[in-house]
């Protein structure tokens, strides 16, 4: 079983929340997900975004509001002709190395907004018919924080997610980690972060019998599996809220969040302090940070 994940609005500059996002993808799925999604790269856009687009297939960009109001322009336009029109705005970027001299019309802009979106709906309604998982911890950007040398509660609870995820599985099956490449340094700290808490800590070594505690970190525009955790990260940063969630949102993304809620992972965990069993769910708010050693 692979795991890809992938985080959004960790800048806090925009984003209400931060986001650690992850995917669950069946080995045998893995391909035949990653084909059908290119063959939907080829219906809305004519090609391959990976090829086509003047810069990385990014959710931030994809899914801006900007994206949805252009989509909304009251001017009809058929189903060829979008997708005609849609990849000349493409071509032109491509040509034009992304500069603003591409000079998209009115019509290319409004076709290719409406073609993104249609994309990304087609893109979780696959993740679905392929039993994709969804587990993510969807931190505000206000929450306190632990020691910058430990594990961030985000990850402890994502991993404790995936590993129950795992128990419902055959005892062969081992869970893999993929992250989108960071760099050099951010990446040596994780993996440390990472062995200390498997290796060093009684749950994480419990915890290390199901997952391979060393990640694999890989190109996120190359890497169909990245590509769908940062969707995800960023539509639950925006639309998937509760109730007791003071955090705005973006009303047109809700849709797509809800999508996600369904995907996610539903299971349950022995409970120390009473015989019946806890439930657990992929997706988690959690507004501190700190362990329980932090708060002393």
């Amino acid at each position: 079983m692979l795991l890809f994940i992938d985080e959004s609005g960790h800048d806090r500059c925009e984003m209400p929340c931060e986001v650690l996002a992850g995917v669950a993808i069946a080995e045998e799925n893995l391909w035949n997900l990653v084909r059908a999604i290119r063959h939907a790269e080829q219906e809305h856009f004519g090609g391959y975004l990976r090829n086509l687009y003047s810069e990385e297939p990014k959710a931030n960009k994809l899914l801006k509001a900007k994206r949805f109001k252009e989509a909304e322009r009251d001017v009809e336009i058929g189903p060829e002709k979008c997708l005609l029109l849609a990849n000349s705005l493409l071509q032109k970027g491509k040509s034009s190395k992304g500069k603003p001299t591409s000079n998209p019309t009115f019509l290319e802009i409004v076709a290719f907004s409406r073609k993104v979106l249609e994309f990304v709906d087609a893109v979780l309604d696959l993740a679905a018919n392929f039993n994709v998982q969804v587990f993510a911890s969807v931190v505000p950007i206000i929450a306190p924080r632990c020691e910058k040398n430990l594990l961030r509660k985000d990850y402890v609870y994502l991993f404790e997610r995936y590993f129950y995820f795992l128990e419902t599985l055959p005892r062969k099956e081992m869970g893999l980690i993929v992250f989108d490449e960071l760099d050099k340094a951010q990446s040596h700290i994780l993996m440390h972060q990472m062995a200390a808490y498997f290796l060093g800590t009684q749950t994480g070594r419990f915890r290390s019998s199901r997952i391979v505690p060393e990640p694999f970190f890989v190109h996120s525009d190359l890497t169909t599996g990245v590509f769908l955790a940062d969707l995800a990260a960023y539509i639950l940063g925006w639309g998937w809220r509760r109730s007791f969630m003071p955090e705005r949102s973006r009303a047109e993304l809700e849709p797509l969040a809800r999508k996600l809620h369904a995907m996610q992972f539903k299971g349950e965990k022995p409970d120390e302090y009473c015989d019946q069993p806890r439930q657990l769910y992929g997706i988690n708010y959690i507004d501190d940070l700190r362990g329980s050693s932090d708060k002393q």
